[in-house]
């Protein structure tokens, strides 16, 4: 989501529209309910208000069961301890100083990440201009002591006041040199990429935290200044290098940043109708990506790399295929769990899908979390709280999977928080598919795995991510 979005109090709840026949939709209309291979676990309603929360992110180590929740427009981090998955615990709720004076579409996205024996929590933010930190990116705290609360503290704050506006996404990638970085929206045409130990190291020089930019080969500067809106970083083992696979405006574009004072542009896809991109997946071993682009009645697009990766091409224009929950809408942020699509869809709330076969994706099942009206999404102004008749920009938001166990967790803009889980899907290793174990779980321990996936036993224990 680039722009910000939802609207007034949740709605009355109406007639169930069936999952079967998503053209049974009828103003007034209101999705209830979940298919037969998706079970609700836990849902909490997180904040009082209109509208509950942004992006979400699930700790991956056994022994650390905690789930944070971005506030949004609350402007604050939460955090629960789900050791008990039907009765998630607020254990944390952290509140940007004098929010009162803020305005914006506050705390965005969040990632965890862990250095040494220490772990740590970054959760970005976006004030206007005119308000103050508005040119905060992130706030990072150590998470280290949890669940002893009276551990968790603020140990750095990243500005960039060349661009006021904060970091709209982020992602937080153990590099195959060893390094664990920040890769963040900025609002220009280029991703920034930040040392992370540096970052959290007592008394650094703040100057030195920013070590690399990825350029935005693609902008569209008539709809702003042209940045990325969301990306994802990966090991690729079978050319062993570090690929940052950027979505942005005027479309999708691959880099080498093995390197990252000197990314190398491999790659892009555009074409009519790819201007918003928004974000960009591949599958583990980079073969083939799942994009959106994020305006109303467009499904989400499956593409064949393969020429791309080989350096075949330098561009690709034509999708092999494209999924949707309902025409109607739009579909917002996705894990791939290869084969398996996990998709924040907005007001289809939790939506599953299968790529085992790329060209004819198929669905595997759903849970509605949005509880809401069609058409009464997120837009317009603070001073209106974001209402709009419009849009269909509210839901669910964001979506993650712990790797282990297979649990699901969403956070919904009109709800709140959600665990489910899918049956048959009880934890994911690549290996287990004839793939690399890579997805956006870092392996912080030990960082990429170096040897091609040909070297690997099928089964084996997870290396890398």
């Amino acid at each position: 989501m680039r722009r910000p979005f939802i609207i007034p109090a949740l709605l009355a709840l109406a007639t169930i529209v069936r999952a079967q026949d998503p053209g049974a939709t009828v103003p007034g209309s209101v999705k209830l309910g979940a298919s037969k291979k998706v079970h609700e676990l836990a849902h909490v309603v997180n904040h009082p208000g209109v509208w509950k929360a942004a992006d979400i992110e699930i700790e991956q180590d056994p022994g650390r069961p905690y789930v944070y929740v971005c506030g949004f427009v609350n402007f604050d981090t939460q955090i629960y301890d789900i050791s008990n998955t039907a009765h998630p615990k607020l254990i944390y709720d952290w509140t940007i100083e004098h929010p009162e004076l803020h305005k914006g579409i506050g705390a965005m996205d969040g990632k965890y990440f862990k250095i040494g024996n220490k772990y740590y929590y970054a959760q970005s933010f976006q004030f206007l201009q005119g308000s103050p930190d508005a040119d905060l990116g992130a706030v990072i705290f150590d998470v280290t002591g949890l669940p002893d609360t009276s551990t968790v503290k603020v140990v750095a704050r990243i500005r960039y006041p060349q661009a006021p506006g904060g970091f709209h996404n982020s992602f937080a990638y153990k590099h195959s040199d060893g390094r664990v970085l920040y890769f963040a929206t900025v609002n220009e045409s280029k991703a920034l990429v930040y040392d992370l130990d540096k970052v959290v190291t007592p008394g650094s020089d703040p100057s030195t935290w920013l070590v690399g930019e990825v350029p935005n080969p693609t902008p569209m500067k008539q709809l702003g200044n042209g940045g990325y809106h969301d990306f994802y970083v990966a090991y690729d083992p079978a050319t062993h290098q570090d690929k940052f696979y950027g979505a942005g405006l005027g479309g999708f574009s691959v880099w080498d940043v093995t390197h990252t004072d000197a990314p190398k542009q491999l790659f892009t896809i555009t074409s009519l109708g790819q201007d918003i991109a928004h974000t960009f997946t591949p599958s583990p071993d980079g073969k083939y990506a799942v994009t959106e682009t994020e305006y109303q009645y467009t499904p989400l697009r499956i593409w064949d790399l393969t020429p791309g990766q080989e350096g075949k091409v330098q561009n690709i224009d034509t999708p092999i295929s494209a999924w949707t929950a309902d025409w109607r809408d739009l579909s917002h942020n996705h894990e791939v769990r290869w084969p398996y699509v996990f998709v924040s869809a907005y007001e289809d709330g939790l939506q599953i899908f299968s790529l085992k076969d790329p060209k004819h994706p198929q669905t595997e099942g759903h849970l509605y979390t949005c509880q809401c009206e069609h058409e009464h999404g997120f837009g317009n102004t603070p001073d209106n709280n974001w209402a709009s008749t419009t849009s269909v920009m509210q839901g669910a938001f964001g979506v993650d999977v712990r790797n282990r166990d297979g649990l699901i967790v969403i956070s919904d803009m009109r709800t709140g928080l959600w665990l489910a889980k899918l049956d048959g899907f009880n934890g994911w290793n690549g290996r287990e598919y004839g793939q690399p174990n890579i997805s956006s779980v870092q392996d912080y321990d030990h960082g990429p795995a170096h040897p091609p996936i040909s070297m690997a036993e099928p089964g084996a224990a997870p290396v890398g991510r």
